[in-house]
């Protein structure tokens, strides 16, 4: 039973009934929605389908929307233009000066004000790399650093540039009212640079009433690193978005900055995500190389909470056989874990929260003594399986709750078991406990001779009190 979490990227390669249930029974967590490619009538069926094979029970499948960025790129040319080492080119912002078959047009209408001579300007994630050697009132002369050929509508990047972008585009709004309407259960935000942009997608948030979908701030820039504290204190879940984030930062330190992000994240209880680049070489393969193994491998001994695979599921000829194959690394890498269970900060935390992180803690250690078998947790929301789950426990744990949506926000966490339990009596935790033994008994999920910690909150004078028992099985039947 793996520990860590799989979210895959749907698109014409997995988007039918039969690849997402052969997705889910590979054990993908979490079905993710690229919302710089998808268009929402697409988006929408294909949701819907996944809810009923969720309602059916055919799968057990989280959505999460990946929101387009206000993305910087070159415009449309009808030649490709052919750039040699060294050469010397005007990158313009104003469209009707562009001198076209020896320049490029950007669209972000700032650029000269907001670079600085020497300073890089990157073109198709390093396809092409310029330093700016001049700068005019409407455009930039530029030196390439290497031969290219440039197509149209390419990416442009301005390392540890502070853009003059809008945190929430007319789009974002677009596309995260549709994850609202649609019964989504993350919105991964792209290119967070600060708590401003957060703070944006909460005020839309208040707006709806949002209480279920959780907010994911993605780190793709250099702002964002130098911002990471904030965005993680106020995000519910953090994600390592390699594919940008190693345009923006010196390629050396991509490493060292994700190793950071994580253990941040987990130090403040919060879910992360390591994505992209992953098995890359499975969009057309049907092997991986051995340094994406090893970059898998290595990447789980991080203890994140998923891994994202993105082009491998969406676009490949070989999606199943990659999620597989990262399946298979993840439970190997997951034996060599020194499993610590860390303690973690409190400043997120009530008192009353503390109170059940310390049950957990407790739990943890009781099982490390006792070889009880499992941790069995009663939780009408996520907070006590989150809890359990930022102390990376080398146990197995099961987590019921009455709400569906719950569960779906349970599958992003690490060692996390979530189960629906229909049936759930607020006022008699004996019997709902009972009813979660019985389902783990019935499912081979637990031995009928072995021993459970079960962590719940009882009703006393009409308030909770978290309580921890450990339940001998062979005397509960």
């Amino acid at each position: 039973m793996k520990k860590t979490k799989i979210i895959a990227t749907v698109w014409p390669a997995t988007n039918t009934e039969d690849k997402l249930i052969e997705l889910y029974n590979s054990w993908v967590n979490i079905i993710r929605f690229n919302f710089s490619h998808a268009d929402y009538e697409w988006a929408r069926k294909t949701a819907d389908l996944i809810k009923r094979l969720n309602k059916e029970g055919k799968t057990n499948l989280s959505l999460l929307l990946d929101t387009k960025w206000p993305e910087i790129r070159s415009w449309s040319v009808e030649n490709k233009i052919t750039i040699k080492e060294w050469d010397n080119f005007k990158i313009y912002v104003d469209e009707s000066k562009m001198e076209w078959e020896t320049s490029i047009f950007c669209d972000y209408e700032h650029l000269i004000e907001d670079v600085s001579v020497w300073q890089d300007i990157i073109i198709d994630s390093w396809l092409l790399n310029t330093t700016v050697i001049e700068k005019k009132s409407d455009y930039v002369i530029v030196e390439a650093q290497n031969w290219a050929i440039i197509g149209s509508r390419r990416h442009i990047n301005l390392p540890w540039v502070k853009l003059k972008l809008p945190g929430v585009t007319d789009r974002d709004i677009i596309d995260i009212n549709f994850a609202l309407d649609n019964d989504f259960d993350f919105i991964a935000a792209s290119f967070v640079r600060n708590k401003a942009w957060i703070d944006d997608i909460r005020e839309l948030f208040a707006k709806r009433d949002n209480k279920t979908i959780k907010l994911i701030s993605k780190v793709e820039n250099q702002e964002a690193i130098e911002n990471i504290d904030d965005i993680i204190k106020y995000s519910d879940g953090i994600m390592v978005a390699r594919w940008d984030l190693w345009v923006e930062v010196p390629i050396e330190k991509l490493s060292v900055y994700g190793r950071e992000i994580v253990e941040k994240s987990k130090n403040l209880g919060k879910f992360v995500i390591i994505a992209t680049h992953l098995l890359e070489t499975m969009i057309d393969n049907p092997f991986p190389t051995r340094a994406e193994t090893s970059d898998v491998f290595n990447s789980v001994q991080l203890e994140p909470d998923c891994l994202m695979l993105s082009w491998e599921t969406a676009i490949g000829k070989y999606p199943i056989d990659a999620v597989k194959m990262m399946v298979k690394v993840a439970k190997e890498s997951e034996k060599y874990i020194k499993y610590t269970h860390t303690d973690y900060n409190n400043d997120w935390l009530s008192e009353r929260d503390i109170e059940k992180k310390l049950l957990i803690k407790s739990g943890i250690y009781t099982w490390e003594e006792l070889k009880t078998e499992a941790m069995v947790i009663l939780t009408k929301s996520w907070l006590l399986a989150r809890l359990a789950s930022a102390f990376r426990p080398n146990l197995k744990v099961f987590a019921f709750t009455n709400k569906e949506s719950s569960v779906r926000t349970m599958n992003s966490l690490y060692g996390i078991n979530p189960v629906y339990l229909p049936n759930w009596n607020s006022s008699n935790y004996i019997e709902t406990m009972d009813q979660a033994i019985k389902y783990l008994i019935e499912n081979n999920l637990i031995k009928k001779d072995s021993k459970v910690i079960a962590i719940n909150d009882i009703q006393r004078n009409g308030k909770e009190i978290p309580i921890m028992e450990v339940i001998n099985l062979k005397e509960y039947i």
